[in-house]
């Protein structure tokens, strides 16, 4: 949606999507290890893994520009296809476990792996109190990952009714209409002033982002997952004017074949279930109206899986 609204520029006539789930038709001479056939998914990026930013645990940034990891639909044509070459194969092409479907690890190679590293990045730790700006697919996708990093507290907010449910049925112990309160208010009362350990901002715009850094306690840290356009601003009251030991991490979605191998192996082990996350489904001849429907955010969507 980024690329459609003109908020991310990518070569016209680049075919888009980055989060593919498919089968090997083809392998290039030197891949090794896999089979025509066999079930595979790749990250939304796909490092090399021998360039100086993979190899020094920046793989996101492959290549040694900023976001040079982020190939499909960026620099290379992507996944919304019948079929999508897969760069550097050996390093990002992940089996599918037999006992998985394509449906429950169809989240693997972008909205789990970014909203999981949003909390990864945060260093959140066990007994913390985090707050989660905005509930859309990487925002819930925080908020699993802030359970499993063993958050004692997660307030999250949004206004949409269908995300507030999944919110607190993926483990969202608050959830904040912000249409109904000012949240800061809200978790600053919730928190008796003090602020939070961890505030993650995924939605990338300046409301949310200035938010998540009034909410912190000092010392606290905004992780920010969101994708902005234009002028961002840091309020320096909310910063402490540089004074507070505030910290803010940014994240791009952790990939590679391992990260993907982990990913699955977390759903597989039956702790998190994803799959209510695909609430739409349409073939790849009607994604035109996949596209109106979530742009608009009609009939409580949240992720659409796009088949053949």
């Amino acid at each position: 949606m980024h690329i459609l609204k003109d908020e991310y520029a990518v070569a016209p006539g680049l075919t888009i999507g980055h989060e593919p789930v498919g089968i090997i038709q083809e392998l290039g001479a030197a891949v090794r290890g896999y089979k025509i056939g066999q079930r595979v998914i790749a990250g939304a990026i796909t490092p090399c893994g021998q360039c100086s930013p993979c190899l020094d645990g920046h793989a996101a940034q492959c290549g040694g520009k900023a976001i040079g990891g982020w190939k499909f639909g960026n620099t290379i044509d992507g996944c919304q296809a019948e079929y999508v070459l897969v760069p550097d194969a050996q390093a990002n092409l992940a089996p599918i476990p037999d006992g998985l479907t394509d449906e429950q690890v169809l989240m693997c190679p972008d909205i789990m792996s970014t909203g999981f590293g949003g909390a990864e990045s945060a260093n959140i730790r066990i007994g913390d109190t985090v707050a989660i700006f905005a509930q859309g697919p990487i925002g819930l996708c925080a908020t699993v990952g802030a359970k499993l990093k063993g958050a004692a507290r997660i307030i999250t907010v949004d206004h949409v009714a269908e995300r507030m449910e999944m919110s607190k049925r993926l483990g969202s112990d608050i959830v904040l209409d912000h249409n109904s309160a000012d949240p800061v208010k809200e978790i600053m009362k919730i928190t008796d002033g003090a602020g939070v350990d961890v505030a993650i901002e995924a939605l990338g715009t300046q409301d949310t982002f200035e938010s998540g850094l009034r909410v912190l306690k000092p010392g606290g840290v905004l992780s920010s997952l969101g994708v902005y356009s234009g002028k961002l601003s840091l309020p320096v009251d909310a910063f402490a004017a540089g004074l507070g030991d505030h910290k803010i991490v940014t994240t791009l979605c952790p990939g590679g074949k391992e990260r993907m191998r982990r990913l699955m192996g977390v759903i597989g082990s039956g702790r998190i279930d994803l799959k209510p996350l695909v609430t739409h489904r349409f073939t790849l001849d009607r994604i035109e109206e996949a596209y109106d429907l979530f742009s608009h955010q009609r009939d409580g969507v949240l992720k659409v899986a796009i088949t053949p």
